[in-house]
């Protein structure tokens, strides 16, 4: 169950990866947001996979922890993604008001995409009997 939670998990860190790149140009270009010192490609990359990574070893430790682990794992991370987005509207990123809220809308994007896929996606893929036999 370790190498299946922990792969499962890193399978949708990439996918998460490739959708919240996608959703960080499309923003980008539509609003045209000057700045990407924070949220970049190479920090989206590199902090997704690592998070996911850890994600997967903490889904197994619920699964292997709790009787119901998995929907424990789902309404922990919902609170989380739900807290992640309030509190990313709290963060002071630029004085001027137009570009900090473009930084609280990326920001809360990506947790939201972040989290829909730990808290559904997760679970999803790892009782999926089709994925573990083509993928895993």
């Amino acid at each position: 169950k370790f190498s299946s939670a922990i792969l499962t998990s890193v399978f949708a860190g990439i996918i998460t990866t490739l959708l919240s790149f996608a959703y960080y140009v499309g923003y980008k270009e539509v609003t045209g947001f000057p700045l990407s010192g924070l949220i970049n490609v190479s920090s989206l990359i590199f902090v997704t996979n690592t998070f996911f990574l850890v994600i997967g070893y903490i889904y197994f430790l619920f699964i292997k922890n709790f009787r119901k682990g998995d929907v424990l794992f789902v309404v922990v991370f919902m609170l989380l993604t739900a807290l992640s987005i309030w509190e990313a509207y709290s963060i002071h990123r630029s004085d001027d008001p137009v570009v900090n809220m473009q930084f609280h809308q990326l920001l809360a994007g990506i947790f939201l995409i972040n989290g829909v896929v730990v808290f559904a996606g997760i679970p999803f893929l790892f009782h999926n009997k089709k994925f573990n036999e083509e993928v895993i």
